[in-house]
């Protein structure tokens, strides 16, 4: 499975981003997105089921973030509202076969090449 992460940038604390996520294969498979700020390790964002039934969120995230996907287009998206300098971090979308999603990263088969977002003043 191939995956295409775009939609990162810069923005102001309170600002939105959308990221987006094409992939070559979206079907049965949990779609992810994790994030990697310098010198920390690659962390769950927020994951959603193959049918796009079930979202589950950090809870660094929850209420701001909001994941959604597109099964004919095999493209997943997280909108990012009221965005914090602790969002900071390069974003990735990530897959695995199965219905569920996992927060561990070893449990995913695929990754895109990685978004940057920076929030700054």
């Amino acid at each position: 499975v191939q995956l295409q992460a775009s939609g990162g940038g810069t923005v102001q604390p309170g600002g939105s981003l959308r990221l987006s996520c094409v992939a070559s294969v979206s079907n049965n498979y949990c779609m992810a997105w994790f994030r990697q700020a310098p010198g920390q390790e690659r962390e769950f964002v927020a994951g959603i089921t193959s049918t796009g039934a079930t979202e589950n969120y950090a809870d660094s995230v929850k209420g701001r973030f909001r994941q959604s996907r597109d099964n004919p287009q095999a493209t997943v998206y997280l909108q990012m509202n009221g965005l914090k300098p602790e969002d900071t971090a390069v974003y990735y979308c990530a897959s695995r076969p199965s219905f569920w999603c996992s927060m561990l990263t070893s449990e995913y088969i695929s990754w895109g090449q990685g978004t940057q977002v920076t929030v700054s003043s």
